[in-house]
């Protein structure tokens, strides 16, 4: 059945919140293992309890990407897995002119830094067990289109699209596909008041749809790339934006 993840072990970072949470459940759903990495172990353990209440399969680690100290301890469980979903991001409000070089780093150190150290081991163990594998790198339209006062954000999401394009090419002779979601915007429980304020509906007005994306309208492309359904892609960058990129300007 296309989708279905039998047998596979999925890691997913930042899976204690939000969209990382959500993906867990998804793979969980779909027949897979799932390992949920993240910094608050707490929030790890809610989630891995709401995937197991479910008939699901989940294993709980702490992780800081930001630490490659960290990352590296993950080694002997990256062997097992088949599938990596590099969810985890942080963002950064501020004007150009005000935009902190701590700030920056911070964003740099966990959207690209952190996401390629732990692809790249990831990769080396898909390559060595010669079975390949599937990494899917959650990017953003804002890596493809601008906007004001996330500067550090969306040079880090632009760099995640083209890091999915260079380790696609140079990964595939291994079997491991390496693919990308860009988001647009969609209601988690951080931003749902937002979308109520008169800043959230114009922004609304912008979007061809009219409407926010719901979580499980990623559920679709999320499996395509996680499952053999898409075996004859790699370097690929789906958009999931109800018609933002193709809005007029």
């Amino acid at each position: 059945m296309i989708g279905r993840l039998d047998g596979k072990t999925a890691l997913v970072t930042g899976g204690s919140s939000g969209l990382g949470q959500h993906f867990a459940k998804v793979l969980a759903g779909a027949g897979a293992r799932v390992i949920i990495a993240a910094r608050r172990a707490q929030n790890l353990a809610q989630t891995a309890a709401a995937i197991e209440a479910q008939g699901g399969t989940c294993t709980t680690v702490t992780l800081d990407l930001t630490d490659s100290e960290s990352i590296a301890a993950l080694a002997p469980m990256l062997e097992s897995v088949d599938i990596l979903v590099n969810n985890a991001g942080i963002a950064h409000e501020a004007p150009f002119l005000d935009h902190g070089e701590a700030d920056w780093d911070a964003v740099m150190g966990t959207n690209i830094k952190g996401l390629f150290l732990l692809s790249q081991k990831t990769a080396t163990a898909m390559k060595a067990r010669g079975r390949g594998g599937s990494i899917i790198n959650i990017a953003s339209i804002l890596g493809l289109r601008q906007a004001g006062g996330v500067a550090a954000y969306a040079v880090s999401k632009s760099a995640v699209i083209q890091l999915t394009k260079v380790a696609a090419l140079e990964l595939a002779r291994f079997g491991v596909r390496v693919n990308a979601l860009a988001p647009g915007y969609f209601e988690t429980e951080i931003n749902a008041g937002f979308w109520q304020s008169d800043a959230g509906k114009a922004m609304l007005r912008r979007i061809p749809q009219r409407r926010l994306g719901q979580l499980d309208e990623l559920n679709g492309p999320l499996l395509l790339l996680a499952s053999d359904a898409s075996s004859y892609m790699t370097g690929s960058v789906i958009e999931v934006d109800g018609g933002h990129l193709v809005s007029s300007l």
